[in-house]
């Protein structure tokens, strides 16, 4: 059961990913983030939304060890983080950084818990 749920948080992972590296604009503005006059956005997105978690996706099912399972999870606790600050700081809409903010935090606690002290 752990490994199988493992293997669709790396699944989730990738994909999550693949929007950023195949659709940025569409990605961009499902996150609200607005377009300038230069495209550095969209290297931004297809950098940082998508091709960081597309290889971290792959590594993690390549390497296919609990600690780096678990790694994954803090990398999803670490965007939980910023967004659950954000809230209390920027006021972004509710709805939207609560349910982004929910995913990432299930997903670290999973990873987290299920793997951190599991023996190799």
């Amino acid at each position: 059961m752990t490994g199988t749920l493992n293997i669709i948080a790396a699944l989730l992972t990738i994909g999550f990913g693949l929007f950023g590296f195949l659709a940025p604009a569409w990605t961009a503005a499902s996150l609200d983030l607005a377009p300038t006059n230069s495209t550095m956005g969209l290297s931004e997105m297809r950098a940082s939304v998508g091709g960081l978690f597309v290889v971290t996706g792959i590594a993690v099912l390549w390497l296919n060890h609990p600690m780096a399972y678990a790694m994954l999870g803090v990398v999803y606790g670490g965007a939980a983080l910023g967004r659950f600050v954000s809230v209390l700081l920027d006021n972004p809409p509710l709805a939207k950084a609560l349910t982004f903010g929910g995913i990432e935090l299930v997903l670290a606690i999973w990873l987290i818990a299920a793997n951190l002290f599991k023996p190799a």
